[in-house]
């Protein structure tokens, strides 16, 4: 590491002189006896139900100023900004302790990618769903004449667009958003850019601002499926579930993409396997 540190300062960074560090293994044991694996899962909880708390109660906000003035609210804009700002900070936040995942799309990215092991990747998905209900529960607990009647914050396939287009749209914006985090957080990036202070959260916080702008307007914008399950839990409409598996698979579908573009065009993941395979035989 200190040599990656010294050739980055020095402006003769290359990729002979970093190695990829060791995927981690499928199961590993090891971290339930560890305390830093609980507190991460706490943290992925927390932040969860954080973010549904302050991102729902937005989007009932502006529904509830705007019924009778177009003009009043924050606007779709608004609503963007509020979850690119909360991801964003809560990134920023647990970054250090649980890797600042908040989505089971990321997660599930990061897991096909051998960043996390299957245990803590099903783990940070529990957290997260249960941490998305609870969120939304608080919003309905403190908004409960306004929860229902504006829709709860729940995601549904807009009028107009067919199932066909939501989880195209659902696809395409979570990989925008996973191929953020993977280029983002690329460990080789930041050995070579070391003397460059750049903050991973805010590109993260940018391209879910930037897809929620796209998509708003079709599904509501999912891209990460506790949010769209914990607000269909607490809203408990039969639209919200009749579109559920769209905000599951489709990001699911485009975390897994994105995984592949990065770690086998991008870092020549393949190509690399093959190499080693040739070296071996």
């Amino acid at each position: 590491m200190a040599k990656d540190v010294e050739v980055a300062e020095q402006g003769e960074y290359s990729a002979k002189d970093y190695h990829d560090p060791p995927p981690a293994p499928l199961i590993d044991p090891e971290e339930l006896t560890q305390w830093s694996f609980y507190r991460a899962i706490i943290a992925e909880f927390i932040a969860t139900l954080l973010f549904l708390y302050i991102t729902v109660l937005t989007v009932i906000g502006y529904k509830s100023q705007s019924e009778n003035d177009e003009c009043g609210g924050v606007g779709i804009l608004g609503i963007a900004w509020a979850f690119g700002g909360m991801i964003f900070v809560l990134v920023y936040c647990t970054a250090g302790i649980s890797g600042g995942h908040i989505n089971p799309a990321v997660t599930f990215g990061l897991f096909l990618a051998r960043k996390v092991s299957l245990i803590r990747a099903l783990l940070y998905m529990i957290a997260q769903c249960l941490g998305a209900i609870c969120g939304c529960g608080l919003v309905k607990a403190f908004q409960k004449s306004y929860y229902t009647r504006y829709g709860g914050g729940a995601n549904e396939l807009a009028a107009g667009y067919n199932k066909g287009v939501g989880l195209g749209a659902e696809i395409i914006g979570t990989f925008v958003l996973v191929y953020t985090v993977f280029s983002a957080t690329d460990p080789k990036r930041n050995a070579r850019d070391s003397h460059v202070p750049v903050l991973a959260p805010l590109p993260i916080g940018f391209a879910v601002f930037m897809v929620h702008l796209a998509t708003i307007p079709v599904t509501g914008t999912g891209i990460n499926p506790a949010r769209s399950f914990g607000a269909a839990v607490i809203y408990n409409k039969d639209k919200a579930w009749d579109d559920q598996w769209i905000f599951w698979v489709g990001p699911f579908i485009g975390a897994a993409i994105a995984a592949f573009y990065h770690q086998f065009i991008l870092r020549a993941g393949a190509i690399k396997a093959l190499g080693s395979f040739r070296s071996n035989a």
